[in-house]
């Protein structure tokens, strides 16, 4: 069973920065493409980023793109998240998630087979 443990969540001011990171358990890490979701109160949850198994190829949504930077360091079993200039509506639970079919390009929930419990983000105007 792979478990994921998301932390680093918090609250902030707008205009504030957050580093998120998720650990991933078991040795195959290195072999799924790994990516960010969230999910705003009363709104489904939605993609913010991705990255392919070999961290040269992020891929973010245009709600992010230019302020969160994903990375990960496959030595450790985990990918991070790095969040600037933080807006109130990046608001919302923060989930990472593990895709072992590599998808990490298509920003799809249905490619995650394994997904942490989440890390809440608040951020104030």
């Amino acid at each position: 069973q792979v478990q994921l443990v998301e932390s680093g969540g918090g609250l902030v001011q707008a205009g504030g920065s957050l580093l998120l990171s998720c650990v991933t358990s078991g040795r195959a890490f290195k072999t799924y493409a790994m990516g960010w979701f969230r999910q705003a109160p009363g709104k489904e949850r939605e993609f913010a980023a991705a990255v392919s198994r070999d961290e040269l190829r992020p891929y973010y949504s245009d709600s992010v793109k230019g302020r969160f930077t994903i990375s990960r360091d496959n030595a450790k079993n985990t990918v991070y998240l790095q969040m600037n200039n933080l807006k109130p509506e990046d608001t919302g639970i923060y989930y990472c998630a593990a895709d072992p079919g590599g998808f990490w390009y298509r920003g799809r929930s249905s490619d995650y087979n394994y997904w942490g419990q989440g890390t809440q983000v608040t951020v104030t105007s």
